[in-house]
């Protein structure tokens, strides 16, 4: 089995890793001896580009056990946890390709040979793995069934492409997925992102003047859970919506050159480029700190950064101190790569779930609809979505109404009024 991981002797470490966040994720469980019963992925060669983290580890199994030949690379350079990526290929006998802060040439080798075994199915976090084929690997998209795609920055990619007409094949959307978007992005990413800032920096977040860009699912998660604790949140937006919906929610929303000004700690979830740029940097406090929470690291305009400084040195291990031309200090978290990835340990696995639950049942219906689908990014099927939330709150031993039948005739009567 052709394989490359960081050392095989983590492989212990990893596997009790992945056992232990499969104790909190009972909707794939339940789905892993379903799968492992019916066999819905029987002979279908998956490659999955991924966060190589525990949970993770448990979506993978379930869909080996679904009868699937599944390879897995890294969906972020920093995000592997190498102990998981050595159980993986030991334990579980599944080709990893993915070293934890392994460069540029190396992710895209990595992504390279995870495409070797010939995918019928892709699996992504961000659509490197769907760009790579269409760009260098053409050859591949004659065998390709379908893909999923698990985060807002890569449905953005992949909705540009089905636009342009230039999509190859179909993919599902799971980020769309309501217990998806509802719960991971909020809940996971809120308590993950403040998890991975304080980690790396160990700072009291009560009393700071904390900056959020970006107030879609993500960002609501993040201002959610600095204001709980004690944090004085600031939003910046570009959507009067959203903006509007922030101050609503009691948050001060100003422009980012206003919000540099004042700001101590800044947290990017935007998807988009440039968010933090020179002028900001230029405005920004003595010891500033600037972190990312979204996919690529693209949103803090880094090399402005280095070419507004004097000096740069590491300070601790996912803190780099930029030492400016005007004397300013600002500090740098974890390369601007994903906080809550690169300096923790992503999401919590009660919340990654249902979204991984969406993943197997996704791949499983683009298995059973193949030929059926047109070549553009859908959402996942209600019924599925239901499904899993059914599931999830069965698993919390929560039950809840019905309707009646005289309430279902009700709500289907144009009729009866006051």
């Amino acid at each position: 089995m052709d394989y490359d991981v960081k050392d095989l002797e983590l492989a212990a470490k990893g596997k009790r890793k992945i056992e232990w966040a499969g104790r909190y994720m009972p909707v794939l469980q339940s789905l892993k001896g379903k799968f492992a019963k019916e066999n819905p992925l029987r002979g279908v060669k998956i490659s999955a580009c991924l966060h190589v983290t525990s949970e993770t580890g448990n979506l993978m199994d379930v869909l080996k056990k679904g009868g699937a030949k599944v390879t897995l690379t890294a969906s972020n350079p920093l995000s592997t946890q190498d102990e998981i990526a050595a159980a993986l290929v030991k334990h579980y006998k599944i080709p990893v390709f993915a070293i934890k802060g392994e460069d540029n040439k190396t992710y895209y080798k990595h992504i390279n040979q995870a495409l070797n075994h010939g995918p019928q199915i892709t699996m992504d976090d961000g659509a490197d793995l769907v760009s790579t084929v269409h760009s260098k690997r053409k050859s591949l998209l004659e065998d390709i069934i379908g893909g999923t795609e698990e985060t807002t920055t890569g449905v953005v990619r992949l909705r540009s492409m089905a636009e342009k007409k230039v999509l190859g094949y179909p993919i599902i959307s799971v980020n769309d997925a309501n217990t998806k978007h509802l719960f991971d992005n909020r809940y996971g990413t809120g308590q993950s992102t403040i998890d991975g800032i304080l980690r790396a920096t160990n700072i009291l977040i009560a009393g700071l003047n904390f900056v959020v860009s970006g107030y879609g699912w993500c960002g609501r998660g993040v201002t959610l859970r600095a204001k709980g604790a004690g944090a004085k949140v600031i939003v910046c937006e570009v959507d009067p919506l959203r903006a509007l919906e922030a101050v609503m929610d009691g948050f001060q929303v100003m422009s980012s050159d206003e919000a540099a000004k004042i700001g101590d700690l800044f947290v990017t979830l935007t998807g988009d480029k440039n968010v933090i740029t020179h002028r900001h940097f230029l405005k920004m406090k003595d010891g500033a700190i600037v972190a990312n929470s979204g996919h690529f690291n693209v949103e803090i305009d880094i090399p402005a950064l280095e070419e507004l400084s004097k000096e740069k040195r590491k300070i601790r291990e996912f803190v780099e101190e930029f030492t400016l031309k005007n004397g300013k200090k600002i500090y740098l978290l974890a390369e601007g790569r994903l906080i809550n990835l690169a300096a923790a340990e992503g999401h919590p696995a009660t919340v990654m779930d249902m979204s991984f639950a969406n993943q197997a049942l996704s791949v499983s219906y683009l298995v059973q609809e193949r030929g059926n689908l047109q070549k553009k990014v859908y959402a996942v099927p209600r019924e599925i979505d239901e499904e899993i939330a059914k599931m999830k709150l069965k698993s919390m031993g929560i039950k809840i109404d019905k309707l009646s039948l005289e309430q279902k005739r009700y709500l289907a009567d144009w009729k009866e009024g006051t």
